[in-house]
């Protein structure tokens, strides 16, 4: 190794023997100009800090959340305007406590809170449905024929009889069980939002329209202000999207929390190692300045942050605390050994710049793979965790260095770090576990090493043909069961028929093509093959409706009960569908949804259903009519499983490709390259079988976490074996070089990993369930990446590199 004695100590000790042209080009700019550079990344992070102060928003967007070019999606977007209703929308029950819902005080309430969200910024108000929207009508047949109105009576005014209307209108209009509850102690509001503002033109903020759901739960919930007994009765329960993601950003506030504790654990551990405060302090500022430089550049360039990213910062701090650690372990060792602070910190730089940058590039291209995924919410991921990699070369690989080439370290902490590798020389206090593990650089232990992981790799693949894609819980797996978003949606589907999971099909003709009668007995087949999944409630269609208004035009004759081919009957009966269920047809007659209700929206209840619309839709789609997927939030849920389902393993691929082409092309050797790489294969098998076990499905929140844990793990692999590799190849064998690398990188990729594994481990915590699940798998890769290096990287060089002669110098 370039100036290094077998790894005993820098060639150079004074200042004044160093040649301040040494060393490669990187090195003598950033050196030779230390005070220059460390003022310009000065200047550069308070335009950042500010711009990430100022600038940087929390906004998510349900449209960033689908895949746009998915054919599905695709369809949905092109006739989303005929389908108002069917997308982005929230439920709101009013629930009385205390009664039913036929108490005069109840139904005011209502009316304030129906006036409250229909005046709400972003509600698409021709679609929203409650008691009081005129759109909810009722239809009778009578002797003098149809009769019908609006099930809230014109004339309500509270009184006994307006109430008993009310009560008749209901029964009359059908709405028992989706619109009004089956015990009748509450109702819903069905809210359907726009994406944007039409007078502003800008993307809903769906953590203000959350906290607007909240004012209302506050305002008539409690009436904290009003000492009235009768306000307690109300209960406001709401589920949704918007809903969802507001709860989430609500969380962010305690995700924080959790970022701070990491970042304290952390710092206590590192300074437990080193006892050195300032070059402790050092690490983990430099590795928070990434994460400040990191949101300045994406609030720059107009990106926003999201909770499905909000992951990303933390690993930005994570890999810079891997690469400062090394910085910092190499440089207190060589002043340890006598040398002077800016000499160690120039040869520090030296050794480790071309594995650190080689690192932080294979993280930067790998988290740009993830560009692959059809999903915006990804894109923007992907986006932010490359950029946050790339500015970790400024500020850990070169921040680092320069600053302790001027503060140092401090001297007891040096001759304590060189003590200690005196005493591990001798086999004697951590030697003892370096002795073990190099063990596994001998024939015997580095075989039954690779057989384990073998037998592991092996029982992880079987376990992970289980995995499976999207929801695996009914409510909203983000959140705890507990949650109060949970607690909501489970009581509106006990005492609701429908749920709230709506998969339609779009059936699409030529103006006026709906009415034609191949068409709607083509609408009634497909809803009735659909009903025969026991996963399917009901469902609900056009032809329903004119089998409906048929019977009742002939009396309620049930022999009529049917679709009939008479032009004029089905022209009547759209007639009349028109004024009681629009959602059934599009003003042209061109576009008309089949609706099923699902019992949930989990993976496997959505691929049978996906399967069964398919199916139908290849077998009668013609030029007259087209039976186009999907619509409703199911169908939208269904189109994302699809698009991560294929996504899963060829994202894996390519990020494994990307790292192997620069693990080549840094250690010139496809041996070198498959010790460094098997590993990480072997986490992410076991990771994959982990979810299996802990029931967690691959969807847009877990999807990009096992190729961001490969990140990690390159970084244990490309310092260890760098070094090992240059001792290998100055003549030393395997079990020196495995030592000497163990010595001097090795122990910190151990201190590295279980300082990430205590950071992150405590996440299990969290009140959002995801970041819990989150949790419990970054500390399995961080564990696992960490023994995968220190274990199979000795055991697999016993059999794929051979000892090596010198052939080269690497600096």
């Amino acid at each position: 190794m370039a100036n290094l004695k077998q790894g005993d100590k820098p060639q150079i000790l004074e200042l004044k023997d160093l040649d301040p042209h040494s060393g490669n080009f990187f090195e003598r700019i950033i050196f030779n100009n230390r005070l220059a550079f460390i003022i310009v990344i000065a200047v550069i992070t308070l335009i950042l800090g500010y711009m990430a102060i100022t600038k940087l928003e929390l906004k998510p967007s349900f449209e960033k959340m689908i895949p746009q070019s998915q054919p599905y999606i695709r369809n949905f977007l092109e006739n989303r305007s005929a389908l108002r209703g069917l997308g982005n929308s929230v439920r709101v029950v009013v629930e009385n406590t205390d009664g039913d819902i036929f108490d005069p005080h109840y139904l005011e309430v209502l009316k304030q809170i129906n006036d409250e969200l229909f005046l709400t910024k972003g509600v698409d108000r021709a679609w929203m449905k409650s008691l009081w929207t005129p759109s909810v009508r009722w239809t009778e047949v009578t002797e003098e024929g149809f009769q019908g109105g609006p099930v809230m009576p014109d004339s309500y005014d509270g009184s006994p009889e307006a109430i008993e209307q009310l009560r008749q209108n209901i029964g009359r209009a059908g709405i028992v069980g989706s619109l009004v509850a089956n015990d009748f102690k509450s109702t819903m509001l069905t809210v359907p939002l726009l994406d944007r503002d039409s007078a502003t033109g800008q993307s809903i903020d769906y953590f203000e329209f959350s906290k607007k759901l909240e004012q209302l739960r506050g305002q008539y919930e409690f009436f904290e202000n009003i000492p009235t007994e009768e306000h307690s009765k109300i209960k406001i329960r709401v589920i949704g999207f918007a809903k969802l993601i507001g709860d989430l950003i609500d969380g962010l506030m305690k995700v924080m929390v959790f970022f701070g504790i990491a970042a304290v654990v952390t710092l206590i551990i590192i300074y437990l190692y080193t006892r050195c405060l300032r070059s402790t302090l050092l690490v983990v500022f430099c590795s928070l300045l990434a994460v400040v430089w990191q949101l300045g550049i994406v609030s720059w360039l107009g990106y926003t942050i999201d909770p499905y990213s909000i992951l990303v910062p933390f690993l930005v701090f994570a890999i810079g605390v891997s690469h400062a650690t090394q910085k910092m372990n190499g440089i207190m060792q060589d002043i340890g050994r006598g040398a002077h602070k800016l000499v160690a910190a120039r040869f520090t730089f030296r050794r480790l710049f071309l594995a650190g940058v080689t690192a932080l590039l294979s993280d930067a291209v790998g988290f740009a793979v993830l560009m692959l995924i059809d999903i915006p919410v990804i894109h923007d991921l992907a986006i932010t965790a490359s950029i946050g990699v790339a500015v970790l070369i400024f500020t850990t690989l070169l921040m680092m260095p320069v600053t302790l080439s001027y503060v140092g370290v401090s001297p007891a902490a040096a001759k304590r770090s060189l003590r200690a590798i005196r005493t591990a020389s001798k086999h004697q206090g951590i030697g003892r576990l370096w002795d073990l593990l190099d063990r596994f650089t001998d024939r015997k232990w580095a075989t039954l090493a690779v057989l384990t992981a073998i037998i592991l790799g092996v029982g992880g693949l079987s376990v992970s043909r289980d995995l499976q894609i999207g929801d695996l819980d009914a409510g909203a797996p983000e959140l705890r069961p507990e949650a109060r978003y949970n607690i909501d949606n489970a009581y509106i589907t006990t005492h609701y028929a429908l749920s709230s999971d709506l998969f339609a099909v779009m059936i699409k003709t030529a103006p006026e093509g709906c009415l034609n009668y191949k068409t709607l007995i083509l609408a009634d087949r497909l809803a009735w093959q659909l009903r025969q999944n026991p996963k399917v409630q009901t469902t609900t269609s056009l032809a329903d409706a004119m089998r409906q208004i048929t019977a009742g035009s002939y009396e309620g004759n049930p022999k009529f009960y049917s679709i009939l081919r008479n032009q004029n009957v089905l022209n009547y009966g759209a007639q009349q569908a028109s004024v009681n269920r629009p959602e059934l047809f599009n003003t042209e007659c061109s576009v008309m949804p089949v609706i099923a209700f699902l019992k949930d929206h989990t993976a496997k209840t959505l691929d049978e259903v996906v399967a069964i619309a398919e199916e139908f839709s290849q077998k009668n789609s013609s030029e007259d009519q087209q039976f186009l997927l999907a619509a409703g939030n199911a169908g939208i849920e269904a189109a994302t499983n699809i698009v991560v389902r294929d996504a899963n393993h060829t994202m894996l691929f390519y990020v494994y490709a990307a790292v192997s082409i620069f693990c080549l092309i840094t250690f010139r050797s496809w041996r070198a390259a498959l010790v460094a790489i098997l590993p990480l294969m072997l986490t992410s098998i076991l990771c994959e079988a982990l979810m299996v076990w802990l029931n967690i499905g691959v969807k847009v929140a877990t999807l990009p976490v096992i190729a961001l844990g490969v990140g990690i793990g390159v970084d244990y692999a490309l310092y260890l074996l760098s070094v090992q590799l240059q001792f290998q190849r100055s003549g030393l064998p395997l079990s020196d070089a495995y030592r000497h690398a163990i010595s001097f990188t090795g122990k910190v990729v151990a201190l590295v990993g279980i300082t990430l594994a205590a950071g992150v481990v405590t996440w299990v915590w969290s009140p959002i369930k995801f970041q819990s699940d989150m949790g419990i798998l970054l500390t399995f890769m961080f564990v696992w990446n960490m023994l995968g290096a220190l274990i199979l990287i000795p055991a697999l060089s016993y059999f794929l590199l051979p000892k090596h002669k010198v052939t080269r110098r690497v600096i």
